[in-house]
């Protein structure tokens, strides 16, 4: 479970002082935002300007603590040494979708779960769809994790860094776990 000590809810999306850096990784180049408050983002390559899954408004490159120790988070991750995250997170959005972002860090490594069993987490089998949207807003991918949410009949689905990305982050958690690879062939980045 990710233990997050300062996890900000705020509904508004923008912020004067927002620092990024890019974070190389093995699924491509990531950048990762954060607020005075905590990491804000972790954006994929298609999280254009136009075509941005999370409102930000204006940002700097720039250095903080937070975007240190999420990269050095991220780090062991991707070494295979780091199963959750404590990173101070400041998420944005509305109370149902940060209960949503926040249930993700609930799921066990290297499992999956679906919408609907998520849905059924929080009291509300009927909500799959809201569930869904939620997640598909999910601003920090990877350390809150909604790859590890699949589609009701065991297929991959929609994910901000694309359906090979969330094949390699589930795969690579499953090859620490000593398990088979069961959605890629992990060689496609």
């Amino acid at each position: 479970m990710t233990k997050n000590s300062a996890q900000q809810t705020r509904t508004s999306q923008t912020e004067t002082n927002l620092v990024s850096v890019t974070y190389n990784a093995p699924v491509g180049a990531l950048r990762l935002v954060a607020s005075n408050h905590g990491l804000r983002a972790i954006l994929w390559p298609n999280d254009t300007h136009e075509r941005r899954r999370v409102r930000l408004g204006q940002i700097d490159e720039g250095s903080s603590p937070v975007l240190a120790e999420a990269a050095r988070q991220l780090d062991q991750y991707f070494a295979g040494g780091r199963m959750d995250f404590d990173v101070d997170l400041d998420l944005c959005g509305t109370e149902f979708q940060v209960q949503i972002w926040r249930g993700l860090a609930d799921i066990k490594y290297g499992r999956t779960t679906t919408y609907g069993e998520q849905a059924a987490a929080i009291g509300n089998p009927k909500a799959t769809r809201a569930v869904a949207s939620a997640n598909g807003k999910n601003p920090i991918s990877i350390m809150l994790p909604c790859h590890r949410i699949i589609g009701a009949d065991g297929s991959l689905t929609g994910f901000a860094g694309g359906l090979e990305g969330k094949a390699w982050l589930l795969d690579h958690e499953r090859r620490n776990l000593g398990m088979e690879p069961k959605w890629s062939s992990n060689t496609l980045f």
